[in-house]
């Protein structure tokens, strides 16, 4: 029973960071008028959430692995609904994206140590249907954060968007304080501190570089600025090496199916989360549906076919990742197949054709692979891996609203792919020709993309899952 309560803890974490990466982006145009501010000053409070959690989760990953990983975990729910509060309250668009980056770190904290509890608690042999139900938070809540923030905005105003989780954030403290606990106490070790501010600094410099870049193009301030980030990771690997207790533990990198499996997920994040952002493009610029009607038109196929998560997940627990993984990535890019057959009055069921076929390989990539990843990490380094793992599919969806907005600004003026982005605009004439070629590019390189993400899944090799002996032994001896 205990377990079950953790497990759904665990969910509703997941569920609520991943909802409010996204929560704020219909709500954009509404808050930018009641705040009496612009877009330009509004769009970060989507930047800061992504910058943020792409920036802290192996730090807070790490410092789990040493100061506990149920408090942080804990912690971080509390911040989180404190953040979600401020953020309702905001008078001002400065006090929001400064409330967002709270709320952010909370969420960091959630993200960084969810799958290592999930290490801690359920044996090797469960945990692929374990993280089969996490999976649905992290699938479905990208997208159906879309659709909430439209329904709240529409119906009762956006401050409500992130109202609503403070009631679900206090219960889940309560909660978590009761049955979120420790399975074995954490070893007194010293904090990596210089290698947490370098990957802090490298990190801070390429999202805020690649963020840049997004909404002026690449210019003289952030290419350099992503080149010293690029820098800093590197100082930082350099010294890593010779750490006592390093935030990043290169020599569990040795392990092929760990390091294949982590970078797997961080070119998945960014090739299949740009296509999500490009059809919405789509769906609002070329169709003219409504932000809130585009992103209906999406969350069917997604929740329905990420509710196999679990199934997919426990498939993976019997036969290992790396074949649900791979054909998991497999059907995304079948579902950008689907998607290159779009024209200017394609039916919309299309739509939901493409969004069925990629959420079912989400479904069979998502819960395999970081089964994967926890199950090929040693014990001390559950947070590490757990947040590494974090801290690269952030970066890489990031980097696929990058790529969304850089691509579709190819092919019509970067001011005008950001009002398609945000819902304000309809393209007509030859502009929607254009825009359409454009759209299509950007699938390209997403299906490339994928192409090296299935090519590290496949090649990742056969687990061992060293540990399934010892959780053998253990029940025989429980």
């Amino acid at each position: 029973m205990s377990r079950s309560i953790v497990l759904l803890i665990l969910v509703l974490g997941t569920l609520m960071a991943a909802v409010d990466s996204t929560v704020v982006l219909l709500a954009l145009p509404t808050i930018t008028t009641d705040l009496r501010t612009n877009l330009d000053l509004t769009i970060w409070t989507i930047l800061i959430y992504l910058l943020v959690v792409a920036v802290m989760t192996t730090q807070l990953g790490r410092i789990g692995d040493l100061l506990g990983r149920s408090r942080m975990y804990n912690l971080g729910f509390g911040i989180f609904t404190l953040g979600s509060a401020l953020c309702g309250l905001s008078p001002t668009a400065e006090a929001l994206v400064a409330f967002r980056a709270i709320q952010a770190l909370g969420a960091s904290m959630l993200q960084a140590n969810s799958g290592a509890i999930i290490a801690d608690v359920f044996p090797p042999n469960e945990r692929g249907k374990a993280y089969g139900f996490t999976s649905i938070g992290w699938n479905v809540g990208a997208t159906l954060g879309i659709v909430v923030g439209g329904v709240l905005t529409t119906l009762v105003g956006w401050r409500y968007i992130f109202y609503i989780n403070v009631p679900i954030g206090i219960a889940a403290v309560i909660l978590g304080v009761r049955y979120v606990r420790d399975v074995q106490r954490a070893k007194a070790q010293k904090l990596d501190v210089p290698g947490m501010l370098l990957l802090l600094s490298g990190l801070s410099m390429i999202t805020y570089g690649a963020s840049d870049v997004a909404g002026r193009g690449i210019n003289a301030f952030n290419g350099p600025l992503i080149g010293a980030g690029v820098i800093m990771i590197a100082s930082m690997l350099i010294y890593e090496r010779r750490a006592e207790n390093p935030i990043i533990d290169l020599k569990a990198f040795q392990n092929r199916v760990l390091s294949f499996s982590i970078l797997a997920s961080f070119f998945q994040s960014m090739g299949y989360l740009s296509v999500v952002f490009v059809i919405i493009m789509y769906l609002q610029g070329i169709r003219g549906l409504s932000p809130l009607n585009a992103s209906l038109l999406l969350v069917p196929g997604y929740v329905v076919a990420s509710s196999l998560g679990p199934f997919a997940g426990r498939l993976s627990d019997k036969i290992g990742a790396r074949i649900p993984a791979s054909i998991g990535i497999s059907m995304m890019m079948g579902a950008i197949l689907v998607y290159l057959t779009l024209t200017l009055s394609s039916p919309l069921y299309v739509i939901i054709i493409a969004s069925v076929i990629g959420g079912l390989g989400s479904a069979m990539f998502y819960p395999a692979n970081n089964s994967a990843v926890m199950a090929n990490a040693r014990r001390g380094f559950y947070g590490g891996a757990n947040g590494l793992l974090r801290t690269l599919a952030n970066l890489g969806t990031l980097f696929s609203y990058v790529l969304a907005l850089t691509v579709a600004s190819l092919s019509i003026p970067r001011y005008v792919a950001f009002e398609v982005f945000l819902g304000t605009i309809d393209l007509v004439g030859g502009v929607a020709g254009s825009f359409l070629t454009g759209i299509k590019e950007a699938l390209v390189v997403a299906f490339f993309i994928l192409v090296i993400a299935l090519v590290l899944s496949a090649s990742r090799g056969k687990e061992t899952r060293m540990e399934r002996n010892e959780a053998k032994t253990s029940n025989l001896k429980a």
